[in-house]
This record gives C-alpha cells, structure tokens and sequence, in this order.
C-alpha cells in the first residue's frame, strides 16, 4: 500500500480564512479518495507583545464585509465575526494543540478551536475556556490544565514557530503538499492536482528506490 500524502497546513486560530481552508480541502480529499496525513502547524499572525485586533475597529468589519463574508456564503460555512475584544493571543493554545497531536487529536482539537472561535465567539486566550474545550473532544481535562500550567509544550511549540520560519511562511493558510505550496484558501481543483501530483512523485520515487535496492530489500 502506498504511503499516504503528507500535507502541512499553517494556520492561526484567530484566522477566519483557515477556517474556511478546511472545505476545499475534505471536498478534494473525498473526490479522489486519497490516503493523507494532515498536520495543522502553528503560525501566531500577531505574536506577543505585539497588539492584536479589536472587533470595534475599522480593520476587522471591513475585511470581514469584503472577503470572508462573501467567501464563506460561496463556501456554505457558517462563521461570524467573533466579538472578542481585544482578540486574544494564541500561543498558549497552541501549546495545547502539542498536547492533543500528541494524544492523536489534534485535527479534532484545531477544528474545535475554529468552531469555538468563529461560531461561539469564545475567548480562547483563557485558561478554562482551553480546558473546557479540551475535555469536549476527549482529552483528560486535568492533564490537559496541568500541560499548560507547567508550560510542557511550550518548547514543542516554539520548535514548530522555528519549522515556519524555516518554509518562510508569513501568511496563513500555507499548504504544503509534496512539493506544492499554496497560500490562501485553496480551490479543490487545486488541491486535487497537488494531492495527484504528490502521489505520482511518491510512486516515481519508489520505482527508484525499488530498482537501486534488492528485491530482499538490500541496498
């Protein structure tokens, strides 16, 4: 059986358009009913000390009125400006998206992040709300507390931050998928291509290696 596709999405929990990333991408995931390997990675659009945004501002209803309003109707998503006033930073759920990859689910907790954000306008820059959160899609509550409080991922964390600087990510989403990468919402069809594209090269690649090792698997 072939190895799946490994895809890597940066993404930020207070990115609205990471959120709606995620439609195009289940949609060219079941047309061509690909194996994947999903990895949700951290980028923080506004990092602390820096400000981050307030809903009351010019910024966010503008954007909002201009882009994702519009795309998130021809979407069909469901997703509202949050009233979080300021937005809150996101490092520390991040530090608890390590928790949850590292217990096998962390898609589940980004996808329970966006939701939570973008659908219920909470404040995911609290504690108990991170916690509460956590316990809903299955994680121990009182090890999930216990992570953030000792700050057990937060070098995990930051090693992932140094993996975005690494690919020079500066906007999100960013996927990379095999050799493609795509910035922005991505249209199925181009995420098809990419999800063939990589599949191809993987099988290329095994013929090249079957060839060079023997058929014992020596090399």
């Amino acid at each position: 059986m072939a190895d799946p596709v490994k895809i890597k999405i940066w993404s930020d929990y207070v990115c609205p358009f990471c959120m709606l990333a995620e439609g195009p991408l289940e949609e060219a995931i079941d047309d061509i009913g690909a194996e994947v390997e999903i990895e949700w990675m951290p980028f923080e659009l506004r990092p602390h000390p820096q400000p981050t945004l307030r809903p009351e501002d010019d910024y966010l209803p503008d954007i909002w009125k201009r882009a994702v309003y519009p795309m998130a109707r021809r979407l069909g998503v469901d997703i509202t400006l949050p009233d979080v006033s300021p937005q809150p930073y996101t490092a520390l759920a991040f530090e608890g998206y390590q928790y949850a990859a590292e217990h096998g689910l962390g898609t589940a907790y980004t996808r329970r992040m966006f939701r939570a954000f973008f659908q219920e306008s909470q404040d995911l820059g609290q504690v108990d709300v991170l916690v509460t959160l956590a316990g809903e899609i299955g994680l121990d509550e009182a090890g999930f507390r216990a992570a953030l409080a000792d700050g057990a991922y937060r070098a995990r964390h930051q090693e992932a931050l140094r993996e975005a600087a690494a690919h020079r990510v500066q906007a999100v989403p960013t996927l990379l998928i095999g050799d493609t990468r795509i910035e922005g919402v991505p249209r199925p069809a181009q995420l098809r291509k990419a999800i063939l594209d990589a599949q191809a090269r993987q099988a290329e690649d095994a013929v090249v290696y079957g060839a060079a090792c023997g058929i014992d698997g020596s090399c």
